[in-house]
């Protein structure tokens, strides 16, 4: 239905180097786009343009060059799955690249991102797109834009959810300390978390499951054992989640360090972080914390 109603726009993931470009040449393939936006910029690497030409005579990773199958390919894996109305089934025994027009953008763009320094505009850019989903907790008013820490969480029993960290092994005791003011994936499994009467509901391992939202798991009321999540995912869709997922994405420093209206001792933030701790493993935060070292740590190198 969207080829007649609605513009599908499909954004590829930037790999456009060895089997990155072939996976393209396979995409577009597929997918058989009108239309190809190809950027390019001085201090990228010439690349072969992605015309229709070029997509027709090269093979893909999976997929082979019209040389080698006549304006046709198929894919075993994929079946009849492809999505194609029945009209063009019958026209053609498989999928059919019909051709795109290439659309090429020269991006004036001056960055000194390098090899060298590639980790640490990788992180600004995670940065960012972090700070833009939660932009959308703010209203779209021209009064002064609230800070953070003055919106109100909702609140998550800990019988409502199961967690997981997912990217280390974190001990049972120490869950709580990991999902504390952390980026969470906000999620919904199969299984049914009904019958937990008290909780933290702790998975064995990494669930295959649906990401519906992110958010920031603001604090854990362990009198009333409650997670306080901040999210802009609407409330009918919360309340399908039933499942906090942390990984290694970590919430931008100016989150607690640039926060206007607090005073004293900032929560959450300090350079006394025991690594060796069982839990605190320097897997969790490895993008953040990997280059600063325990107080005590850092005398003994002075030495």
């Amino acid at each position: 239905d969207y080829k007649r109603e609605f513009p599908l726009i499909i954004n590829t993931m930037g790999w456009v180097s060895g089997d990155g470009l072939l996976l393209l040449v396979d995409l577009i393939r597929v997918l058989s786009p009108n239309y190809v936006v190809q950027l390019t910029s001085d201090r990228s690497e010439p690349m072969q343009p992605l015309t229709s030409e070029f997509v027709e005579l090269t093979d893909g990773l999976y997929t082979k060059s019209k040389i080698k199958r006549y304006r046709g390919f198929e894919i075993p894996e994929f079946g009849d799955s492809l999505g194609f109305a029945e009209e063009e089934k019958e026209s053609s025994p498989v999928p059919v690249f019909t051709g795109h027009i290439l659309l090429t953008v020269y991006s004036e763009f001056l960055s000194s991102k390098n090899e060298k320094n590639r980790g640490k505009y990788n992180r600004i850019f995670r940065d960012l797109a972090v700070l833009g989903y939660l932009s959308q907790l703010m209203l779209p008013v021209t009064e002064p834009l609230c800070p953070l820490h003055s919106l109100t969480p909702y609140q998550v029993p800990f019988n409502a959810v199961a967690i997981r960290v997912t990217h280390a092994d974190v001990a049972p005791t120490h869950i709580l300390y990991a999902m504390n003011a952390s980026w969470v994936g906000l999620c919904k499994i199969v299984d049914d978390m009904k019958g937990y009467t008290r909780g933290p509901i702790l998975l064995a391992q990494n669930p295959i499951c649906d990401c519906l939202g992110f958010g920031i798991c603001r604090g854990i009321d362990m009198d009333k054992r409650l997670y306080h999540i901040l999210t802009p995912l609407p409330p009918e869709e919360l309340r399908t989640v039933n499942c906090l997922l942390v990984g290694t994405i970590s919430i931008p420093h100016c989150i607690f360090k640039n926060q206007p209206g607090t005073e004293g001792t900032v929560p959450y933030v300090t350079r006394d972080y025991n690594l060796k701790l069982l839990g605190a493993s320097e897997k969790i935060g490895e993008r953040e914390y990997r280059n600063i070292l325990p107080r005590h740590k850092s005398r003994q190198r002075r030495k």
